[in-house]
């Protein structure tokens, strides 16, 4: 094979807001950190483990504002793009290095609000469905609905 792939897919949590830069000719960035989790069980003290990796996620113009939006701390998301690392100079004039998700699609999973709902569903167990509350839910008309999809 002689071509070369930079791809990169993720689905993990949002760990803080989205964080907006504008410029002058109109366009702006969006950047978010993502962290990802990979859970193991070690057979020597047979004890839970947890790793958790952080992603800087830069996402550009129109895509950049959705995310701004509709996205908040905790949020569940699929991320899909290629690496990026950056060489820039700190305040003492060393260079540093900084790796980067340049984001080409997302897909918004789940709000925080949604996965603690399913976590307290999960560990509760379940109620008889007559003390369950029924919920009716009706159609929303707005023409002038603003969502991206």
């Amino acid at each position: 094979m002689s071509g070369t792939l930079n791809k990169v897919m993720l689905i993990g949590h949002l760990g803080d807001e989205v964080k907006m830069h504008y410029f002058e000719g109109g366009g702006c960035v969006g950047r978010f950190p993502l962290a990802t989790n990979e859970t193991y069980t070690n057979r020597q003290t047979n004890e839970r483990i947890t790793n958790t990796e952080w992603h800087n996620i830069v996402v550009r113009n129109k895509g950049a504002e959705i995310c701004e939006k509709y996205l908040s701390k905790g949020d569940k998301v699929y991320i899909e793009g290629r690496l990026k690392t950056r060489k820039w100079q700190d305040d003492s004039g060393n260079e540093r290095y900084s790796t980067e998700i340049q984001c080409t699609d997302f897909t918004f999973l789940t709000t925080k609000k949604e996965s603690e709902q399913n976590a307290q569903a999960a560990e509760s167990p379940q109620q008889p469905a007559a003390n369950q509350q029924q919920s009716v839910s009706e159609p929303i008309e707005d023409e002038n609905d603003d969502l991206p999809f």
